[in-house]
């Protein structure tokens, strides 16, 4: 039995709806999302259910303009309200936060030197990986969550670990803004392939989808490789992507969890992540793995 979501399409209906939980002292769950939803965000719906229990748990449902570069994919990302508030009820979501870009942004979309809106400045990890191909890229989405955080109040929000530099930067910017905020990262979630799960994959036609498979062959390689240290587990995954030249690599990297750089003699067990991005016709894909350097991962 499942029951549908009350939806708030306004900051102030959303505040409301959690006044009374506010008043009761339960615990608020919150899952930010760009909508388009699949399995992958059932796994963080229910990673928040898990961790609050009965309290109200809130989905927001809003592709965020702030995030996206000139010539990326705002146009054309996939907007399914429907159906997400369809897998929402499924889930058990109390209430769906799906607000319009006026609402969100009321002085305009903070684009230019003229806005003289407040925004978040993400810092070094953000001018990395992903943030050195989209530049900007992190100042957005930290912006739109610090907004989340302050209308919602959760005690804990989750974020999956495909994203993980995205999830690096907001337990960054938690720490170092002391919000009190649980930041929970779940695992990623794949196709019986090892594709991993995302909205962007709608994008791939059949055969693009059997190309995208070498992302996460390579990832895999990596971790049997680290039995032999960093360098080699980079080697393998270079040598996996190789194999399938209509992949075009943006980056592979190997770093340590929290994504600083690695240093080239580590002790055996020390963790690390492997991270890789790459376009598949037009469609650019992002990926990662834990690894442990200098043991087996099984």
């Amino acid at each position: 039995m499942t029951s549908e979501p009350v939806v708030a399409a306004t900051r102030a209906q959303l505040v409301d709806l959690l006044a009374p939980a506010r008043a009761t002292g339960a615990r608020v769950g919150l899952v930010p999302t760009m909508g388009a939803l699949h399995e992958g965000h059932s796994s963080l719906v229910r990673v928040a259910r898990g961790a609050i229990g009965d309290g109200p748990l809130v989905v927001s449902i809003f592709v965020n303009p702030l995030q996206f570069g000139a010539g990326e994919d705002l146009d054309r990302y996939p907007r399914t309200l429907a159906a997400d508030l369809a897998l929402c009820a499924g889930e058990g979501v109390d209430v769906v936060f799906a607000p319009g870009a006026d609402e969100v942004y009321p002085n305009g979309i903070p684009t230019s030197s003229t806005n003289q809106s407040v925004t978040i400045e993400p810092g070094r990890l953000a001018t990395i990986l992903e943030g050195r191909t989209r530049p900007g890229h992190f100042r957005g989405v930290l912006t739109m969550v610090a907004k989340l955080f302050g209308l919602v109040r959760p005690e804990v929000a989750v974020f999956g670990e495909k994203d993980y530099q995205q999830l690096a930067l907001v337990r960054r910017m938690v720490a170092d803004l002391c919000l009190d905020v649980d930041v929970v990262g779940a695992v990623t979630m794949r196709e019986p392939d090892g594709l991993a799960l995302s909205s962007r994959n709608r994008y791939l036609d059949a055969e693009q989808r059997q190309q995208a498979l070498a992302l996460s062959r390579a990832l895999r390689a990596a971790q049997v490789a680290a039995a032999s240290g960093a360098l080699s587990a980079r080697d393998a995954a270079l040598a996996e992507l190789a194999k399938e030249p209509a992949v075009g690599l943006d980056y592979l990297a190997v770093t340590s969890p929290d994504l600083a750089d690695l240093p080239g003699d580590v002790p055996p067990g020390t963790d690390a992540r492997m991270l890789v991005a790459a376009r598949v016709g037009s469609t650019r894909l992002i990926d990662n793995l834990p690894l442990v350097i200098g043991e087996t991962p099984w």
